[in-house]
């Protein structure tokens, strides 16, 4: 690294030091352009995306909190099922010893039908939260993508500009200067 800033710093060592001038060469500008638009992507995209994630997240616990209130509201229907299979069950055993054997399926398929219900309930909550978590995913992916495309176009077109370039250029000389200062 000494060796690094010492080739920039000593500016005596170049033939065309003495000169001021704008370097054109944008194979060699290239890594301050690339180093500026990485940390200004870097500095803006965090906090949408920390806020993005902080809505998304808001979303999936209401989400969460609604399919609680329908599994609350699946057992308070299997409650009822589970009284009205034990009235069912004293009618059946009625009938039973009257010879009539009706009641017996009907109280089975009432059995099966509320855990058909319930079994469904359950998954339609279990799908209602993958589906929600993976449209929440993608819905950052996309806006992330989105703006950190538009960011670094917008940093593109306003790179452009000499004088922010030769700032740039400035700013990264005063920094390799106090990293030498450092380093000595």
């Amino acid at each position: 690294m000494k060796n690094v800033t010492d080739s920039f710093l000593s500016l005596g060592h170049w033939p065309f030091a003495r000169s001021f001038g704008f370097n054109t060469d944008i194979l060699a500008t290239n890594p301050i352009n690339l180093s500026v638009v990485i940390g200004v992507l870097i500095f803006f995209g965090k906090g949408v995306l920390n806020d993005l994630l902080d809505n998304r997240k808001q979303r999936i616990l209401n989400t969460i909190r609604n399919s609680e209130e329908l599994r609350g509201g699946a057992i308070e229907q299997l409650e009822r099922a589970r009284a009205r299979l034990q009235e069912v069950e004293r009618e059946a055993d009625q009938f039973r010893v009257n010879g009539y054997s009706e009641i017996e399926q009907e109280k089975w398929n009432l059995i099966n039908s509320t855990y058909k219900t319930l079994e469904q309930l359950e998954n339609y909550k279990n799908e209602t939260l993958q589906f929600e978590q993976q449209r929440a995913i993608n819905q950052v992916r996309q806006r992330v993508f989105q703006q950190a495309l538009q960011g670094a176009i917008g940093t593109l077109n306003s790179c452009l500009d000499n004088e922010l370039h030769l700032r740039t250029i400035s700013a990264n000389i005063g920094m390799l200067g106090a990293m030498k200062k450092i380093t000595d």
